[in-house]
Formats: C-alpha cells, sequence, structure tokens
C-alpha cells in the first residue's frame, strides 16, 4: 500500500503529465525530472507484474517478515527499500 507521500507524488505527476499533454508537449518535451519520475513508476509497476505470485506484495506482508528478523530502520523504509533489505526483489 503507497504511503499519502507517495500518493500525492503520482497525483503531481499525473497533473504534470496532463498538463504537458494539454499544451500539445510530447514527454520527450516534458522536464527531465518528470520524465525519469514517470519511466520509473511505470518500470516499478512492470517489475512488480512480472514477479510471480510467491513473494510477498505488500508492505504489510514484508514488514511482517522484516520484524521477524529484526531488520533495523524498517519502521522508516518505503515497500522497495524493504523488498531490497530483504532481498526479496
Amino acid at each position: 500500500m503507497a504511503t499519502t507521500k507517495q500518493r500525492q507524488a503520482a497525483r503531481r505527476n499525473v497533473k504534470k503529465a496532463q498538463k504537458a499533454a494539454k499544451s500539445k508537449k510530447t514527454i520527450a518535451h516534458m522536464p527531465k525530472k518528470t520524465r525519469t519520475a514517470l519511466g520509473k513508476q511505470g518500470a516499478a509497476v512492470a517489475q512488480r507484474k512480472r514477479t510471480g505470485g510467491s513473494s510477498p506484495k505488500t508492505k504489510a506482508e514484508l514488514m511482517k517478515i522484516a520484524q521477524k528478523r529484526d531488520l533495523e530502520g524498517r519502521s522508516k523504509m518505503g515497500r522497495d527499500e524493504l523488498a531490497k533489505a530483504l532481498g526479496e526483489k
């Protein structure tokens, strides 16, 4: 599940993309920061779709595993960070 901060960032990115489309800009003419963010979000979604059902998908599931392994700093980590720290990715 995405955090509030992540949802806000995603909304901002969508609004930027819509604004650019309205002004007939292509993705190539968007600011580099926006292009990079949109690309990373799309790649992350595609990666999660490719991964099989055997690996935990939600942050809650990853958090339970991290708690069992007593991983330090887990409460401040995001879903992707938890997955990397646990070797799930």
